[in-house]
């Protein structure tokens, strides 16, 4: 199976500061693109897209034009940025005209899960996602279940800018407890302009003893929802490793859709992300 990667992350902590890291002693340290494509061995991954690592803010800047200049190296599969970004600023047009223009840059992620729920609900907020579309780029989401209410209302208010929606919208896998994250998710579904990263959800589940079984109802809903054309498979590399080797994630997601045609399976694991991402096809 051919796959492009659509959420992996690298870091160097020789180079930048990743201060998150301090409390999570698993990830406390390097991970480079070598060790992706370690990670990678034995999977047909031919591109993939790397998504801001939440690198200490006022190294954000630093973080992009590094990872740019990696996606220009022939010798690794990266292909698309999405870049680390501040919408909630009154400079944020100023930051994107730095960086705006690099044909491997694609979009742009402010991680929402960790900040006041009304972050994304300001005018200034709004109105600099907005002004994505004016630059080409997407704006990739990444909230908790119970934040999805605000996800929507962002959605609704930007028609003309493309959204991701990341780690399928992080679903209480642990819990099971699955009823509002459903009802939200379809509603956030019914917009055009709007995609869905079947990604991370691993880490969500009980970490140390998951099933293929335990990642299935939420994977299924997504496609349910989203239908085949707007759905698109991300490793979320290393995070998923708290949970699982890159590839044992990537075999689970094989397992949960063995059943559907394989023409729809592609464009989960392929098709789709040339067309959401704006990338070149092998």
């Amino acid at each position: 199976m051919k796959i492009i990667d659509t959420h992996q992350h690298l870091w160097d902590l020789d180079l930048l500061p990743y201060s998150w890291t301090v409390n999570n002693p698993r990830l406390a340290c390097s991970f480079r693109m070598s060790d992706y494509l370690k990670a990678t061995q034995g999977l047909e991954v031919t591109k993939s897209v790397h998504v801001e690592a939440d690198v200490d803010e006022a190294f954000m800047l630093d973080e992009t034009r590094y990872i740019l200049k990696l996606s220009e190296q022939p010798d690794n599969p990266l292909s698309g940025v999405v870049a680390a970004a501040r919408p909630e600023y009154d400079d944020f047009r100023a930051y994107l005209e730095k960086i705006a223009g690099h044909p491997n840059l694609k979009g742009v992620r402010r991680i929402l899960q960790s900040v006041p729920d009304e972050t994304s609900t300001t005018t200034t907020f709004i109105e600099n996602v907005r002004s994505l579309a004016e630059f080409g780029l997407s704006f990739d989401i990444c909230v908790l279940a119970r934040q999805l209410p605000q996800a929507v209302s962002l959605v609704e208010r930007c028609p003309e800018v493309s959204f991701i929606l990341d780690h399928c919208g992080n679903p209480d896998i642990k819990s099971g407890d699955y009823r509002d994250w459903k009802e939200y998710l379809r509603v956030i579904s019914g917009f055009p302009n709007i995609a869905c990263k079947v990604s991370g959800i691993v880490v969500n589940t009980d970490m140390e003893n998951w099933t293929v079984d335990d990642l299935r109802p939420a994977v299924e809903h997504v496609i349910e929802s989203f239908g085949w054309d707007r759905v698109i498979f991300g490793s979320d590399w290393p995070v998923c490793t708290l949970a699982a080797h890159l590839k044992e994630w990537v075999d689970a997601l094989l397992q949960i859709t063995s059943q559907f045609k394989e023409e729809d399976r592609q464009k989960l694991f392929y098709q789709n992300a040339v067309n959401i991402y704006r990338l070149r096809p092998d």
